[in-house]
């Protein structure tokens, strides 16, 4: 009898039902290059030149950019933060050191995420940067940031 309830049991309940379905996200080396290029050419270059017109064309229109600086809570629209970047002395007229890092990107379908390591003035920035592929250009849509002590 409870050799019959046990097959009776495993026919009602077949055992791979219970088993996690894993689906594995293939790498997506040619979107990563673009994104690894618009971080470098124009999010990376465009804070390092202090250049607004490189940094508009990565930058969604409607971005938004928050987090904290020294502790202090930071929130700022796209638009700000780009005029903010064009009116400060940028880091290759001062002479400062610039040192950006990529730490990780990651893909999945039309949005992506990029760790970034920015070390710059007196700060050391990390950026989580949220990207959305919009009309076929990787746009930065969200930028969170928070800058820890050297």
């Amino acid at each position: 009898m409870k050799v019959l309830l046990l097959f009776a049991w495993l026919f009602i309940f077949p055992v791979n039902s219970f088993a996690q379905k894993i689906k594995i996200m293939k790498t997506d080396t040619v979107q990563q290059t673009e994104i690894r290029n618009a971080i470098e050419q124009y999010y990376f270059k465009g804070i390092y030149e202090g250049n607004t017109e490189l940094l508009k064309q990565v930058f969604h229109k409607d971005a938004l950019l928050f987090g904290d600086i020294k502790g202090v809570p930071y929130y700022k629209t796209a638009t700000q933060y780009i005029e903010g970047v064009g009116s400060r002395v940028s880091p290759q007229k001062s002479g400062k050191d610039f040192k950006p890092t990529i730490i990780s990107i990651d893909v999945i379908n039309t949005i992506a995420t990029a760790k970034l390591n920015v070390k710059m003035y007196d700060f050391n920035y990390y950026n989580f940067i949220t990207f959305h592929k919009i009309d076929g250009k990787w746009l930065i849509v969200n930028k969170t940031l928070t800058d820890v002590e050297l």
